[in-house]
C-alpha cells in the first residue's frame, strides 16, 4: 500500500476525531495530510470510499495489536474480561468515540455501512476463533452455536462502548453481568466426568425439544 494513501487513511480518522464525522471533507482530511485533496479522490474515488478504506485500517490495525493477548485467553471468562480491559485501553485512547462517529456515519454513507459491518464481522470472526479454542472438547460445545456466541459477544461490547457514554453505571453493570456468567461456565469446568455427561445428555434432550417446538 502506498505511502499516500496510508497518510490519507491515517488523516481521515484525525480529521475524524477533530471535526467528526459531519465536518469531514476531501478539504479537511488533504489538509490533515498535508496533501493536494484531489489525492483523496485518485486513490479512493471518493471521500466516502476513504472513510470506509480508513474504518477497516483501523480494525485490522487493532485486531494485530490485541490478537496475542486474546490468544491467552484460556476460558470465557478470562475472554470477557479480557474484553473489559481492551474496552477501557480503547475508550482512554478515544477509541471508542471514534468509533461512534464511524457507526454514525454508516446511515448517511452505504460504502461506510458496508464497511462497518466488514469490521464487525472481522471481530466476530476472530471472537469465533478464539471462542473454538477454548470449548474445544467443552461439556457445553455441542450444545452452543459459536458463530452466534461470537457475533453476540462482539455485538455486546460494541453496544456497551456506546452505551457507557450515556450511563456508566448501567454498562458497568452489565460487563458485571458478563463476567458472572463466564462464571458459570465456570462451574461447569469443575464437574466431574459423570455429571459433565449427564449435563450434556440434558442439553441434547433441550435442544431436540427446542428444535420440535420451533
Amino acid at each position: 500500500m502506498s505511502d499516500t494513501r496510508e497518510r490519507l487513511m491515517e488523516a481521515a480518522v484525525s480529521a475524524i476525531r477533530r471535526h467528526g464525522i459531519a465536518g469531514v471533507s476531501a478539504r479537511s482530511i488533504a489538509t490533515e495530510a498535508g496533501a493536494n485533496q484531489a489525492l483523496v479522490f485518485y486513490h479512493f474515488k471518493t471521500v466516502e470510499g476513504l472513510l470506509a478504506a480508513a474504518a477497516l485500517r483501523e480494525t485490522g490495525l487493532r485486531l494485530e495489536r490485541y490478537r496475542p493477548r486474546l490468544d491467552e485467553a484460556g476460558s470465557l471468562r478470562e475472554l470477557l474480561r479480557l474484553g473489559r480491559e481492551l474496552h477501557e485501553e480503547e475508550r482512554d485512547r478515544g477509541n471508542v468515540a471514534l468509533l461512534g462517529h464511524f457507526l454514525a456515519g454508516a446511515a448517511a454513507y452505504p460504502a461506510l455501512a458496508s464497511a462497518s459491518a466488514e469490521a464487525l464481522g472481522l471481530w466476530s470472526a476472530e471472537i469465533e476463533r478464539v471462542l473454538e479454542r477454548i470449548f474445544l472438547g467443552h461439556p457445553l460445545a455441542e450444545a452452543l452455536d459459536v458463530p452466534g456466541l461470537a457475533r453476540a459477544v462482539s455485538a455486546s461490547f460494541v453496544g456497551l462502548e456506546l452505551y457507557e457514554g450515556v450511563d456508566p453505571d448501567g454498562a458497568s453493570a452489565a460487563f458485571d453481568a458478563l463476567d458472572r456468567m463466564g462464571a458459570l461456565v465456570e462451574v461447569v469446568d469443575g464437574l466431574g466426568p459423570v455429571a459433565a455427561k449427564a449435563l450434556k445428555a440434558t442439553l441434547k434432550r433441550g435442544a431436540a425439544r427446542a428444535g420440535r417446538e420451533g
